[in-house]
């Protein structure tokens, strides 16, 4: 007896469809899954025994044979336990109706017959979808995330009892509905805000410039100074996140089991902070079919790497192609994935090696020679791709004992917003969105500037000694400045704050 189920199965974070196939012939007892499956699909067969059995549903003492078409396709994940189950109790009689060919099915079996979240169901969901079809029948706890994409049926169910109740017409399962815009309402909210932070007026400003042009940013200070704390609160300031980026990051963390069983979509800017002691496949993916890194659960985030300097050279310089393309590539010898990785780089380190290089307040007692040697950790090429580097100052302890307010993220998150929507008007018939995407011939075009900044440019190319690369940042960063203006021309105020924001580029670095 033969029976078929559809449902699919996972490539990167996209999805394609998978015909599960079940023979059932007369013979030896033995239970066979060919399509080249991994170890957690092999291992189904076990729960699927166990599943049926203590369903109360006869297990057919027979040779079974499945096949995972098509099946020159790695097949990875235990989400074809519940595919393969129905397949048995179908080829078996147990199942009386067709109706395989009406539902995409998924879901993880335990050995009571229940069924598990599975990994993935909002990328599988969005590509049924594409290929218009209209039902699902999924376990519970992903039926928030699936029923985002709309026009689709999705039946939740808990067990494999309730599943072939239901396809034999005994029991009634009602489609899950979601509600996005109370899904936003209520779940869009960050739990840090820039209210919290006592004093540091000058950095806030600038994150404020690099959350509106999208600028890379990096912090440098003593211990203790604030640069965590106020690298926590960047995505509370980033323009409001969409429909379309919510979809998006939810894809990327569905794949990588991170939602929570009652979270339907990632409704708040993901903020990404791994230690430094995080491997090259950590960050940017690998294992042996590559699964996301760090930098692609940043995406439309931050990704926030604190003590920059400690990070092995090698890990560091795998950020390059991320932070210029957007994506990141991950070769194996069977396949090879790419994943977004558009995200906001804030990074935070300690002047020298003690700490308090240009700390008015603290010695620093490292040679010259320690001090260039701990800022080239970083290279040079890394740096090339980071706007704004600033410098962050112990807090001062009228600021940290005053009572006064800062103003909190919702506010400066509506200049943040005004601004971005200049850009998108500015660049809506080119592939970028943001200032910091600008290459030279969009810096030519939209950071024209009169004679005044022309001259004061000059002067700090000669006194700063400012590199090109350098030249073009502080335009990119002064034109950011005028839109949070709302100004369309660049004036001169833009490009001295501009170049306030290029610490790095400073003589005090080359003594």
């Amino acid at each position: 007896m033969l029976a078929k189920v559809n449902t699919f199965s996972l490539f990167g974070i996209e999805a394609y469809p998978v015909e599960v196939e079940v023979d059932i012939s007369s013979g030896l007892p033995s239970f066979h899954i060919v399509g080249l499956p991994d170890p957690a699909v092999k291992e189904a067969k076990e729960r699927v025994t166990s599943a049926i059995k203590n369903s109360q549903f006869p297990f057919p003492a027979k040779r079974i044979t499945v096949n995972l078409a098509p099946a020159d396709v790695k097949k990875e994940g235990s989400s074809f336990d519940l595919p393969i189950a129905l397949g048995i109790l179908k080829a078996t009689g147990v199942i009386k109706e067709q109706l395989f060919s009406n539902y995409i099915i998924l879901g993880e079996l335990s050995l009571n017959g229940m069924v598990r979240r599975i990994p993935g169901a909002l990328p599988i969901t969005i590509e049924a979808k594409k290929r218009k079809i209209k039902a699902f029948i999924l376990p519970k706890d992903n039926a928030k995330e699936a029923a985002v994409i709309k026009e689709i049926n999705i039946y939740p169910v808990e067990s494999l009892y309730q599943v072939v109740n239901f396809l034999n017409g005994k029991v009634d399962i009602s489609p899950y509905r979601c509600d996005l815009s109370k899904i936003f309402k209520t779940d869009s909210s960050y739990e840090v805000d820039f209210s919290e932070v006592r004093g540091q007026e000058y950095v806030k400003r600038a994150l404020e410039v690099a959350a509106a042009g999208g600028h890379n940013v990096l912090m440098i200070g003593p211990p203790g100074a604030g640069k965590t704390m106020l690298a926590r609160r960047v995505p509370t300031i980033l323009p409001d996140l969409t429909l379309e980026e919510a979809i998006q990051t939810t894809k990327i963390h569905s794949v990588a089991g991170l939602l929570l069983p009652d979270q339907a979509l990632v409704t708040t800017r993901p903020f990404r902070s791994p230690h430094h002691t995080i491997s090259e496949a950590g960050l940017i993916g690998g294992g042996r079919i590559p699964k996301p890194g760090e930098v692609s659960l940043s995406h439309n985030g931050v990704l926030f790497l604190d003590e920059l300097s400690e990070f092995p050279r090698g890990v560091l310089e795998s950020l390059r192609q991320p932070l210029e393309d957007g994506v990141v590539t991950i070769s194996r010898a069977l396949t090879s994935i790419t994943y977004p990785a558009r995200f906001m780089l804030v990074a935070a380190m300690n002047p020298c090696p003690c700490g308090y290089f240009g700390d008015p307040t603290r010695e620093c007692t490292c040679t010259p020679y320690e001090i260039q040697k701990h800022l080239n950790k970083v290279s040079g090429p890394l740096l090339d791709r980071i706007d704004i580097h600033i410098q962050v100052q112990a807090v001062k302890k009228e600021d940290l004992l005053g009572k006064d307010g800062s103003e909190p993220s919702s506010s400066i998150r509506e200049r943040v917003n005004r601004a971005r929507d200049i850009q998108l008007s500015r660049f809506k018939r080119t592939k970028i969105f943001c200032n910091a995407q600008m290459n030279q011939r969009h810096i030519r075009k939209f950071c024209s500037i009169d004679k005044e900044s022309e001259n004061l440019l000059r002067s700090a190319i000669s006194e700063l000694r400012l590199s090109a690369r350098a030249y073009y940042r502080v335009l990119k960063i002064a034109r950011t400045i005028a839109d949070l203006e709302e100004m369309e021309k660049i004036q001169p105020s833009h490009v001295s704050e501009a170049l306030q924001y290029r610490y790095l580029d400073r003589d005090l670095w080359r003594r």
